[in-house]
Parts: structure tokens; C-alpha cells; sequence
């Protein structure tokens, strides 16, 4: 069964790392939502938009980002700066873009900045309505494609709300204001204050904001059951923040269809392409070039639906990289550079707790590794990668070739094209990995001689040639100037890999996917 909840957390991961957020928060202020909202009599359907609306708060975060890098520079510090102020105070807010400013000025003198920090104020307060909304509306339209109901995607809508009606984007007050958003925004901001200053001193600043950002209600119960709440957000003894997150999903488990999972890993792919205005669309046309590429390579349907998620998804560690560096024109600093490295580490890590996204981010995690060992984040070689990372990695860097960067121009398509064959010849693609993405791209190519199929690397094809041909271990052996003790474990790992246990059964799968050469070559 597919667990919905296990994809919504997935998904809270990366808006953690997305908004600057310690990982896990969204789970940690998930279960005080719960326990509170539980303790102040909710219903069963306003729990349930609770913990959703408590995974997904920020879902919508990266609309607008590189308008926040280009008013503040680096968005998680900016981020992390405002997490646990009160918009309403213009002192508070004043250090924050005084801090802004001198990150994008840096070295210029104090006195310097004060007038460019009451600009860039005038223009932060000016952009804010329209960011927010921005953020809004795409939460809103996040939560109806993963099918979580018009409840939930209201509620998403209503979270820079106030109680006092001085929020945005439309102003509601009070009880206007659905009881689960009320919730999640006190909850949240509480994990977060009692992060930052601890919890006497988080409860002395939410009584502080009692009707005004909060509603007073909420936070007498809060402020006379302080004890008994997990404020600061720990799970039980022994048990992990996400099993317990997971467990406390409200009502009865909701599964998903995989065609529900085809459009959450779409969600994903969105989510991560919204960072930047240059990437608009790019994780969707990777996964339309790997579909038809590995049909042309003979892959079984099962791994071309993987390594079709895989490809849809494999950006999400970018947002773990400041969009200041991704919108960079000048080259990268050595500790910017080592930030992008890690993003495809960020990836796998991403989805690694789920059991149904964890085989797809590992797949999606090698998508800049290369044959020779020269890629990263691993900088593993030709017999770490199986077959599906090597169409992603091609697909990947064709597809970002023919896309426009800040730093250069689009290649068009026959440029990218020639590029990635240069990458071919020097060992660093696979040449039929890479000869079935520019044919899926719509290049003239000559046909894939040999199809990556059932992750078989050279030396096994190789092995499966000969034995199809009637040669023995020995013989086999003898062809490849190896030792009969390897030809036999070569034999059998690539028994393993495509299930059969016989030499005439293997050779039939080698008639079957085309891998007898005509001239009977190895």
C-alpha cells in the first residue's frame, strides 16, 4: 500500500530545508497541532486538516524565491531570520532587513547602509502582499492535486493570517479564520520560539501576542496546560519523529493510487522547479526523455516507472542551495560550489524514509555521477551506476543544456546534442544511454547496439553473449582472459539479475532484448 502520509512527510522534509527550518520541524509542530487541537475539542475532519495543513504549510514557499534572493540575497537566511519575529513590530523587522542589507552589501560601512536599509524596507513591505499571495495560491493548488480536499487547501491559504485581521493576503480576523489554520500557525511558531530562545521564554512571547497574532483563547489553554503539551516538540522515548508522525495520522490510513503517486511526484517536481524562473518545466521534460529512452534501452515497465519518479523528483535537493548562488552569473565560490555538489545527496536524503520514495531517490541521487568517477556527489564509477542512472544522468545533462541559465545562454538543440556526445567519447555518459535520450529528444542517431537492460553492466552483457553462444565458465574464461572463478560469479550475478537459472533461458533473454550481435562479437 502506498501511505499518503508517508509522501506528505516526504514532502515536509523539503520544506524544511526549503524555508531554513531544522529537519523535522514540520513533523515536531505536526504533533503539538495534533495534541492541541485534540485538547481544545476539534472535530475528526478539522484533525484531519490539522496534520496535513501542519506538513504543508510551506508548500508554497518557493513561488516568488528569486524575488526574495533579489530583495534579501540568501532566502534561507532571510528565512531563518524572520521565522520567529512579529511582523507587526517595525523594530523587529528593522534588524532583519538591517541584517538583509548587510548581507547584500557586504563590507560596506554601517552608516552606509542605514539608507539602504530604509529602501530596501520601503520595498519589502511593498512586494510582501504579493509574495504571500503568491505563496498562497500555490499551496492551495499543491493540496488539491495531492487530493487532500477543499478544507485542507483552504486552510493553506489562510496561514499569514492574524487574529487581529493585520495579516495577509486577504485580512481575515478572528474566527474568520478556519480553527485548524489557528492551530497550526500558534503551534508552529511555538516549536519555533522554544527552538530559539527556549520555553519560558516562547510562552512569555506568545502571551505577548495573545489577540493579536493569536487567538487568546488558544493561548490561555496553551499558556494553562504548558506541562502537559509537547512544546518543544520530542516524540516519545525511543520511538523516531517520523514513525510517530506517521502514526498519528487522524481517521483511517489513506492509500494512494499509483496514478495518485504519479501526480505527487509531479508535486514534487513543481515544487522544485518554482525556485527559479529558469527551470520552469525542467524535471518534466527530463522524465519525458527518460520514458521513451528507456523503452528504447529494454527496460522492463517497472524500472522505466522508476526511473520516470526518479526523474521527476531529482531536483528536490536544490532547494537545500541558497537561489542567490542558483541565479549567480559570476563563477561560483569554492564553498558555493560544494553547496550545489550536495544537492543530489540532499535529494536521496529527502525521500531515504519513505518506503515508497526511498528506491526512487536513490536512483534520482546519481543523477551527476559519471562512468569515469567524475561526477558527484559520490563520484562513483561505471559499476556503481545501473542503467537507470545512466539514462537520468544523460537525460539531465542534455536537457540542461538546452535551457537557458543566468550564467549563459540555451545551446540549441544541436549544440546540446554534439556536447553530450563529447561526453560520450570521453567515457564520462554512456554511449547507448546517451544515443537513446538524443534519439528521444528527436535527434538522428544510429540505433543502440547494446540496450541496458535488467542493470547489466558491460563485462556482463559481455559474459551473456558467450554463454548464449554455448561457451562454458572455462570457455568464457579463456574468451576474456579472466579466471573461471570471476566468469562463474559474473555468470551468476547476472543470473540473479534477469531471473533465470539456466544457460538456454539466458540465451533466450538475449535473442528476446537484442543483445547477439550479428557478427557474433562479445
Amino acid at each position: 500500500m502506498i501511505r499518503r502520509a508517508e509522501i506528505i512527510a516526504a514532502l515536509s522534509i523539503a520544506t524544511d530545508l526549503a524555508m531554513g527550518r531544522p529537519v523535522e520541524f514540520a513533523l515536531r509542530s505536526c504533533m503539538l497541532a495534533l495534541r492541541l487541537g485534540e485538547a481544545l475539542g476539534l472535530t475528526a475532519g478539522e484533525q484531519r486538516e490539522t496534520y496535513y495543513a501542519a506538513l504543508l504549510r510551506y508548500i508554497g514557499c518557493n513561488a516568488e524565491t528569486h524575488v526574495v534572493a533579489a530583495l534579501f540575497g540568501d532566502e534561507l537566511e532571510f528565512r531563518r531570520d524572520m521565522a520567529a519575529l512579529d511582523r507587526r513590530s517595525v523594530l523587529e523587522r528593522g534588524r532583519v532587513i538591517l541584517r538583509a542589507a548587510q548581507r547584500v552589501r557586504a563590507g560596506t560601512p554601517l552608516p552606509l547602509l542605514i539608507p539602504e536599509t530604509v529602501r530596501l524596507f520601503a520595498r519589502a513591505r511593498g512586494a510582501a502582499p504579493a509574495i504571500i499571495a503568491s505563496h498562497c495560491e500555490v499551496a492551495e493548488r499543491i493540496a488539491a492535486r495531492l487530493g487532500l480536499g477543499e478544507s485542507v487547501s483552504a486552510n493553506l491559504g489562510q496561514f499569514f493570517e492574524r487574529w487581529d485581521g493585520h495579516g495577509l493576503p486577504q485580512g481575515l480576523k478572528g474566527e474568520s479564520i478556519a480553527r485548524p489554520a489557528r492551530v497550526v500557525a500558534l503551534a508552529q511558531d511555538l516549536v519555533l520560539l522554544c527552538a530559539a530562545y527556549g520555553k519560558d521564554r516562547a510562552l512569555a512571547i506568545v502571551r505577548k501576542r495573545q489577540g493579536t497574532s493569536y487567538d487568546p483563547h488558544m493561548v490561555d489553554f496553551v499558556l494553562g496546560h504548558a506541562r502537559d503539551l509537547p512544546i518543544e516538540g520530542e516524540p516519545p522515548a525511543a520511538q523516531s519523529t517520523w514513525d510517530t508522525v506517521l502514526r498519528l495520522q487522524p481517521g483511517y490510513e489513506e492509500a494512494l493510487t499509483e496514478g495518485e503517486l504519479e501526480e505527487a511526484c509531479c508535486v514534487f517536481a513543481d515544487f522544485t522547479d518554482l525556485k527559479t524562473p529558469f527551470t520552469f518545466g525542467h524535471s518534466r521534460a527530463i522524465a519525458g526523455l527518460v520514458d521513451m529512452a528507456g523503452h528504447a534501452c529494454g527496460l522492463g515497465e517497472t524500472d522505466i516507472t522508476t526511473l520516470r519518479r526518479a526523474a521527476l523528483v531529482h531536483d528536490v535537493g536544490d532547494v537545500t542551495v541558497p537561489t542567490a548562488v542558483w541565479i549567480k552569473t559570476a563563477a561560483l565560490s569554492a564553498s558555493e560550489w560544494e553547496r550545489v555538489r550536495l544537492h543530489a545527496h540532499y535529494t536521496e536524503r529527502i525521500l531515504a524514509r519513505s518506503q515508497t520514495l526511498g528506491p526512487i531517490g536513490r536512483v534520482a541521487g546519481l543523477h551527476h555521477e559519471r562512468l569515469d568517477g567524475s561526477g558527484y556527489h559520490r563520484g562513483i564509477g561505471a559499476q556503481g551506476l545501473s542503467a537507470a542512472a545512466r539514462i537520468l544522468a544523460a537525460a539531465e545533462a542534455y536537457q540542461t543544456k538546452i535551457e537557458p541559465r543566468p550564467h549563459r545562454p540555451a545551446l540549441p538543440p544541436d549544440g546540446a546534442a554534439a556536447a553530450l556526445k563529447q561526453e560520450m567519447r570521453a567515457g564520462r555518459i554512456d554511449s547507448d544511454a546517451g544515443a537513446a535520450v538524443l534519439a528521444a529528444a528527436g535527434h538522428r542517431v544510429p540505433p543502440v547496439r547494446r540496450q541496458l537492460v535488467a542493470d547489466l553492466t558491460p563485462r556482463e552483457i559481455s559474459v551473456l553473449r558467450l554463454i548464449a553462444r554455448g561457451q562454458s565458465a572455462r570457455q568464457v574464461a579463456e574468451s576474456l582472459g579472466i579466471a573461471e572463478k570471476t566468469a562463474g560469479n559474473h555468470i551468476q550475478n547476472l543470473y540473479g539479475k534477469i531471473g533465470v537459472s539456466t544457460r538456454a533461458a539466458a540465451a533466450l533473454f538475449a535473442i528476446e532484448h537484442g543483445l547477439l550481435p550479428e557478427n557474433g562479437a562479445t
